[in-house]
């Protein structure tokens, strides 16, 4: 979740994966995937800085889970496991 700030100064908190697209006319409004839509004090730029700190924040959570070693390959979400052979 991303927290912005509504015009009259109360903050909410918002999943940037549900954000359609984003307005700047003159006002900054965010457009949601069912039509919601929500006017912020923030700036274009200031948006698209939340949504892409909260998307490494994401990753970097994937990459530590397991042992917290973020560059053990065990615990990288591409890692790919090698099959072993089945004895018959």
């Amino acid at each position: 979740m991303i927290v912005v700030t509504r015009l009259n100064d109360s903050q909410f908190a918002i999943n940037p994966d549900l954000i359609e697209r984003i307005h700047v006319n003159p006002d900054t409004t965010l457009v949601m995937v069912d039509g919601a839509k929500f006017i912020v004090t923030e700036n274009l730029a200031e948006v698209i800085e939340k949504i892409a700190a909260y998307r490494a924040h994401v990753i970097g959570l994937a990459y530590s889970a397991g042992d917290g070693s973020a560059g053990d390959p065990d615990t990288r979400p591409d890692a790919v496991v090698p099959l072993r052979p089945r004895r018959i």
